[in-house]
């Protein structure tokens, strides 16, 4: 017999697997962009390129923090009302 989910869990357990999905992206994509980067740069060493790869890893790299502290952090807005009713409770 199939036990009945706890819906808050569900729900975290699926912002963490996106959280990885998210994360694996992220490596892949920065990693091919700095690939691109070092394939064009060598042949213009002498020129010294700036690397532009830092730019989409600081962008994107803000909003994986936020999904992050959202999947395991304390972005969770079920624990932040836990917390307010606390302080209410103890005032």
């Amino acid at each position: 017999m199939e036990t009945p989910r706890n819906e808050f869990l569900w729900r975290k357990a699926k912002q963490r697997a996106s959280f990885k999905m998210h994360l694996r992206t992220y490596l892949v994509v920065n990693a091919g962009l700095w690939l691109i980067y070092l394939v064009t740069f060598y042949p213009n060493a002498g020129r010294g390129g700036f690397p532009w790869p830092v730019f989409p890893m600081l962008g994107w790299g803000i909003g994986l923090a936020t999904h992050y502290l959202s999947a395991y952090g304390s972005l969770d807005e079920k624990n932040l009302a836990e917390k307010e009713y606390e302080k209410l409770l103890r005032n």
